[in-house]
């Protein structure tokens, strides 16, 4: 691609990494989505950003945040253009995804839940029936909502910052999103509640571009590596109140 640059960076086994700056593991995310990155002190932090720290650490580079719509993260556009080397995301891996971008191995398990004002009647989407849900767009638990939610009006959000709030507005009745995020926000905002989880399985997954095999397995050495010498842990445990499953 014309105006394009690249650089080259040495993993652990001697391979070349190819890199869209010299001395950075670029990272395309898109903010807020607390636990896993949002903006603190005029600093991008979270459980994403110090797992991507950790092959940045390996690869002998600092790690670069590029904050980008989600659009252009899951459809694979932003890493086609080389505008990042890496999306994390918080993003699940899915069939449809994996079209457009190459994952690593798993490295958060997650599910759907739902968040409402605190002492609402809502713990279903059947109970939502005739009633408004926020979802984010572009994301499984929009998916997931417009599925199952049968009666129920789903309203669209750019980003979980604004879901979030339209719950406690009463601009919904209701939000589904992913549950690490939900409990976190709950937390820290106990005039509201997590009334249901939704047994959906997912997984998350730090993308590449398709095909570029040689960071993809760099990600994965570095995550098995920290999930058996406790650094994974750490970082969990840092960002989460109870230690990962195993």
């Amino acid at each position: 691609m014309t105006g394009c640059t690249s650089t080259e960076s040495t993993a652990t086994d001697g391979s070349k990494v190819e890199l869209v700056k010299s001395g950075k593991l670029t990272t395309c995310t898109h903010l807020p989505y607390e636990p896993f990155q949002s903006r603190q002190d005029n600093k991008i932090v979270g459980f994403d950003v110090d797992l991507v720290d950790l092959v940045a650490k390996e690869l002998k580079v600092t790690q670069e945040i590029v904050d980008t719509p989600f659009e252009g993260i899951q459809t694979g556009e932003d890493l086609n253009a080389r505008k990042c080397d890496v999306a994390a995301a918080g993003m699940t891996i899915t069939p449809v995804r994996e079209e457009n971008l190459d994952f690593s191995a798993p490295y958060f398990d997650a599910t759907q839940a739902l968040v409402t004002k605190k002492g609402s009647s809502y713990d279903s989407l059947a109970s939502l029936k005739g009633k408004k849900l926020g979802v984010q767009q572009g994301t499984t638990g929009e998916e997931y909502a417009k599925k199952n939610g049968k009666g129920v009006e789903t309203v669209q959000f750019e980003d979980v910052a604004l879901l979030l709030t339209a719950v406690k507005t009463g601009q919904v009745d209701a939000a589904v999103n992913d549950n690490g995020v939900l409990f976190e926000y709950v937390r820290k905002n106990p005039d509201t509640e997590v009334t249901a989880e939704f047994e959906t399985g997912e997984q998350y997954g730090v993308g590449v571009r398709t095909g570029n095999d040689a960071l993809r397995k760099e990600i994965d050495k570095v995550i098995k590596a920290a999930r058996s010498d406790g650094r994974y842990d750490e970082i969990y445990k840092k960002w989460f109140p109870a230690a990962p499953k195993k």
